[in-house]
């Protein structure tokens, strides 16, 4: 049996793998998790729907004053 505190240290360098509290593991996750979700499409038709929808106000006539 080879003693591992002269063949390796326990743990590895601070360069090789940086050290990474908790919560910004948990952020990248969610981050990654929002990255990997699908996106809406862009330009043609759905964008020109989307810009002639009613808006929010002229639904309502009797509100505006």
């Amino acid at each position: 049996m080879s003693d591992r505190s002269d063949d390796q240290p326990l743990s590895a360098p601070a360069e090789a793998a940086p050290t990474e509290t908790p919560i910004q593991r948990a952020l990248r996750e969610k981050q990654e998790a929002i990255a990997a979700r699908p996106k809406p499409p862009r330009g043609g038709r759905f964008q020109r729907e989307q810009a002639a929808r009613i808006k929010s106000g002229a639904a309502r006539p009797w509100s505006s004053k």
